[in-house]
């Protein structure tokens, strides 16, 4: 059996919602730091983006997205600033050690584009 390691999949792509899994890059990059523990700080490059820790479940995701429109409506025209400010933070500090990063079994690092952004644009601080 052969593994091919994709950068980033598409884990979602939905009308008002992208969702990027990074997980291999980030942790590529931690690995490429030569850092033995830290924190792995990912932040979304777009304005429209944010970074978080979750599982990969796309019933979790169309689930998101009706509940963002029940909370924002989608005429909103300060639709995408108030669910970024809803969701807090676009950065995510994932922990590493051993130059792996401390993850659940099932857990994968995403990227959240909102209102159609759909550039998979992040970068990453290394602190140890």
């Amino acid at each position: 059996m052969t593994t091919v390691e994709v950068p980033y999949s598409i884990a979602a792509a939905l009308p008002t919602l992208s969702v990027f899994d990074i997980t291999n890059e980030v942790s590529r990059e931690v690995v490429r730091c030569g850092v033995e523990s830290g924190i792995a700080y990912v932040s979304a490059s777009a304005r429209s983006a944010l970074i978080r820790v979750t599982e990969r479940e796309s019933g979790f995701f169309c689930d998101f997205e009706e509940l963002l429109a029940r909370l924002v409506p989608l005429e909103s025209s300060l639709r995408e600033r108030l669910i970024l400010m809803l969701l807090g933070p676009q950065t995510e500090g994932v922990p590493f050690v051993g130059g792996k990063m401390c993850l659940g079994q099932w857990q994968r690092v995403l990227l959240f584009g909102f209102g159609g952004d759909s550039r998979a644009a992040w970068s990453v601080t290394i602190v140890g």
